[in-house]
């Protein structure tokens, strides 16, 4: 009966801050009138997408595609539009000619993509395939003096399971009541004690690589299996090398090929699960295969700046505090970008776009912040927020003028409600904003926390930073990282419904009399 009074008590407490909390119903009236009736999302999305993308990092394609961004900003009217260096990020890398044909007794044009900062090959090269199948460092010496230039298959084959599933979803009603049910739960990622056997596959897998650069093969073909690179999509990212594994934990397990200090490494080649298991059955039933491969690809020697973009809408009698939306500019090389995430960056400019265009006046600040190199690891947000705003134990006075932090990076699905972060005390704050919209089908609230976009930087030094609960429709099957990530994926009326969100937040956080409640401060020996 106790538990059941404090049930009671914690409803009613949560239903009296949602009646206080006012939310301007004409505003959020008007924000949905423009955005669903006089939308430029799709187009913007188009821009990012078909015109520009990808836009990988570091690369001519993002610088090209952030100076248009910074024009469509000072276009819609937003104030201090500009590109903000956070530093060198990288070499630049761009390709410029890509083709991979199986030469046997078949031709077949391989469903296959360079990997991002692959070096290039010269001119079109013709050569054998080998597959280096070794389960030891003892079976590595059969291939000793033997792979100088040819074209090796690194990773085992696969087997490419019938995907029963649809591939596009909407969050089930059971879903999104487990995610409104769940209690917090830590963000970051967990560090695993590796074991020995852990350690061994670790060392095999260097000493391969170790021999491939010092055989100087051709280059390195590999697959990975999933839903993703299969059914003729391929799921590319970056090339890399592993370090050693008595090094590698409590430092970066692999050296990243865009880095200037990066060794020299073979190129590297992603090919779809389907044909990369024909090119291994062959190899090991002694078919006399070869490959003809162009790849053409300009690269820097030094690394590069990379860059954010930043505008805003000046606030009114409390302007100096500032309310942040935002989501990552940049994207993986083998599609557009479109799903991610243009998607994002299309609803944080739509979403000004709106509030310019009903006239909105906001108390605070309202800035858009389209982030560089997030796919390298938060690189640009974390920079950003770094040069702004300090550390978690070392903040500057900025810091305490951010309200709060909103991002888009889902995929294209509409906006279903809010993973608060652990931050119990918005619960009602962010039910009152999405009353508004619960014909939209947002109205979940979750103390989970999804990880592994942009919020998290901000979050990291005690910033309120959130990110949308999304609809994953084919984020997760078919576009995330892959080269079906393309502008025809994305749903128009959800990308709409997300900006209109978006907008709607912002503005609600822009104009409370108090800054977003900050979570407690779990951290060991410390008080809040």
């Amino acid at each position: 009966m106790k538990k059941v009074i404090q049930c009671l008590v914690a409803v009613l407490f949560i239903q009296l801050m949602v009646a206080q909390e006012k939310v301007d119903s004409a505003m959020m009236a008007a924000i949905r009138t423009e955005g669903w009736d006089h939308s430029q999302a799709k187009d913007i999305l188009w821009i990012l997408s078909d015109v520009y993308g990808p836009r990988l990092a570091g690369s001519p394609q993002y610088l090209a595609a952030a100076n248009w961004a910074v024009g469509k900003m000072k276009e819609i009217g937003l104030q201090n539009a500009h590109l903000e260096s956070w530093g060198p990020f990288g070499k630049s890398w761009e390709l410029k000619k890509f083709s991979a044909t199986m030469i046997g007794r078949q031709i077949q044009p391989l469903i296959s993509y360079p990997k991002a900062w692959s070096p290039g090959l010269k001119g079109r090269v013709e050569a054998d395939v080998v597959y280096l199948d070794a389960d030891s460092a003892g079976q590595l010496d059969a291939y000793r003096g033997k792979l100088k230039g040819k074209f090796v298959l690194l990773t085992k084959s696969g087997d490419v399971a019938a995907y029963w599933k649809p591939l596009a979803v909407r969050e089930a009603d059971s879903s999104l009541l487990n995610m409104a049910n769940a209690d917090a739960q830590r963000s970051g990622r967990r560090n695993i004690r590796p074991n020995e056997a852990m350690r061994q596959a670790a060392l095999l897998t260097y000493e391969k690589w170790q021999l491939l650069m010092k055989e100087n093969v051709a280059a390195v073909l590999t697959s990975s299996y999933s839903t993703r690179n299969s059914g003729g999509s391929v799921s590319v990212a970056q090339a890399y090398v592993p370090n050693h594994p008595d090094t590698a934990y409590g430092s970066p397990y692999r050296v990243s090929a865009q880095s200037s200090k990066a060794p020299l490494i073979p190129p590297q080649i992603e090919v779809g699960a389907e044909h990369y298991n024909r090119l291994v059955r062959l190899a090991q039933k002694g078919e006399k295969i070869k490959l003809a491969v162009e790849l053409e690809v300009t690269m820097t020697a030094k690394d590069e700046d990379s860059y954010n973009v930043i505008a805003e809408i000046p606030g009114g009698d409390l302007k100096d505090e500032v309310v942040i939306i935002g989501g990552h500019f940049d994207s993986w090389h083998g599609g557009t970008g479109a799903t991610d995430n243009a998607t994002g960056s299309a609803v944080c400019l739509e979403a000004m776009r709106i509030l310019k265009s009903i006239g909105a006046a906001p108390r605070r600040t309202i800035r858009i912040g389209l982030w560089g190199a997030e796919e390298e690891g938060l690189l640009g947000s974390a920079a950003y927020v770094k040069q702004h705003f300090g550390t978690r134990d070392s903040l500057k006075p900025e810091a305490e003028k951010i309200a709060a932090y909103f991002n888009n990076d889902n995929g294209s699905g509409k906006v279903r409600g809010m993973y608060m972060q652990g931050n119990e005390a918005v619960r009602p704050v962010f039910r009152a904003w999405l009353s508004p919209f619960k014909d939209m089908g947002a109205t979940t609230l979750s103390l989970q926390n999804t990880g592994g976009t942009d919020h998290l930087s901000f979050d990291a030094v005690g910033i309120p930073g959130f990110q949308f609960i999304q609809d994953p429709i084919e984020y997760e099957t078919r576009t995330h990282h892959t080269t079906m990530d393309l502008f025809d994926r994305v749903p128009e009326e959800d990308l709409k419904q997300a900006a209109i969100l978006m907008a709607a937040f912002a503005y609600d956080a822009a104009m409370r009399n108090e800054k977003l409640p900050h979570k407690p401060d779990t951290r060991p020996n410390r008080t809040n």
